[in-house]
């Protein structure tokens, strides 16, 4: 039985903030910490605008893609580690707007920045087996960094969704493999009541995400049989522009491979939405019979990979919402006063 994606949208902020800008607050040297991080500027939710809102706006541009209604969806899944409430689920909130109907399963996950590639998973073994017909997996976050931290130059704010279903003419890219590598590896963490998490600096890179990242992929790349060569695309989990590219180089990817997916070195790194982004912005660039390789990251920790291969249908539905480079483009600026405006309004 195929399975696969049949719709998928993403949703951008139009609001930037620059390393500049944040930089000047802190009398640090903006030129090194772009350097370090591997991009200039990053996006910012409006002060009406949430993890909810987010996913909303993703799911509509998903269901135009699929061509469905709300009420065929079998299953909400909203990945984030910033919903807006404690207690209280966002899925259920974005299936009231989309209008999805009271038989329908809903709840959030949370795993760091992989809460969103895990959903899509929970829907795919859903519609596998025959529980559902159609899933709908997201992706979204409006990421929190406490003032002056280095995550304030990257943690940023956006979101994807995914239909997932298994009538194989609707089917836009069919999921090949899924596999997951997970470990107990405390790189990030917020423990409850706090506002802003922690994090565990360098570490985050080692043991954390090349670790993670890289033994997914391998792993993927042993069960598959599939060599680097083989794919078209590639994107990984990205919380700077320096990880993505060096867990590329180390597994033999190139960058013609991994630069139409990595959307980090212009709205920063969206948590949950990160990999996901990733995917949307090379579904909405690929051709038909094109394989892509997906790896997120999650701290905690783990990565979730997936092989997808699109079809012909893929180039039908690519015009029929907003691709993501629309909403990366357009683009309006805070002074950091404002952004911190913004901030304090969803926290």
């Amino acid at each position: 039985m195929s399975v696969g994606i049949t719709g998928y949208g993403a949703y951008v902020p139009k609001f930037r903030i620059k390393a500049e800008s944040i930089a000047e607050v802190w009398g640090e040297n903006a030129e090194r910490i772009k350097a370090g991080l591997g991009l200039s500027e990053k996006s910012v939710p409006a002060k009406d605008e949430d993890t909810i809102t987010i996913s909303v706006q993703a799911a509509r541009n998903a269901l135009a893609r699929a061509g469905i209604e709300g009420k065929k969806i079998g299953a909400i899944y909203v990945g984030s580690e910033s919903h807006p409430y404690a207690v209280k689920p966002s899925a259920v909130t974005v299936g009231d707007a989309i209008q999805s109907g009271f038989d329908t399963m809903a709840a959030d996950t949370e795993f760091a920045c992989k809460a969103g590639s895990a959903a899509i998973q929970m829907c795919a073994g859903l519609v596998k087996s025959e529980m559902i017909n159609y899933g709908l997996a997201i992706g979204a976050d409006t990421s929190q960094s406490s003032p002056g931290n280095a995550l304030e130059y990257s943690a940023a704010a956006g979101g994807a969704a995914f239909i997932i279903g298994r009538e194989k003419k609707e089917i836009v890219a069919e999921l090949e493999k899924t596999l997951s590598f997970s470990s107990d590896t405390p790189d990030f963490w917020r423990r409850g009541l706090q506002a802003h998490p922690e994090h565990a600096g360098r570490f985050t890179g080692e043991p954390a995400y090349f670790k993670h990242v890289l033994g997914a992929s391998q792993l993927m790349l042993s069960e598959t049989g599939l060599k680097p060569e083989d794919f078209d695309f590639v994107v990984f989990h990205m919380p700077n522009g320096k990880f993505p590219i060096q867990a590329a180089k180390k597994l033999g990817f190139s960058m013609e491979q991994l630069k139409p997916g990595l959307v980090v070195e212009k709205i920063g790194n969206t948590y949950s939405g990160s990999s996901l982004l990733g995917l949307t912005a090379v579904l909405d660039v690929a051709k038909a019979g094109q394989k892509i390789l997906v790896t997120s990251y999650g701290s905690g920790a783990g990565s979730d990979s997936f092989v997808f291969t699109t079809t012909k249908r893929l180039e039908e539905v690519q015009g029929k919402a907003k691709k993501t480079e629309d909403y990366i483009a357009r683009k309006e600026y805070l002074p950091y006063a404002q952004y911190r405006q913004h901030m304090e309004m969803i926290v």
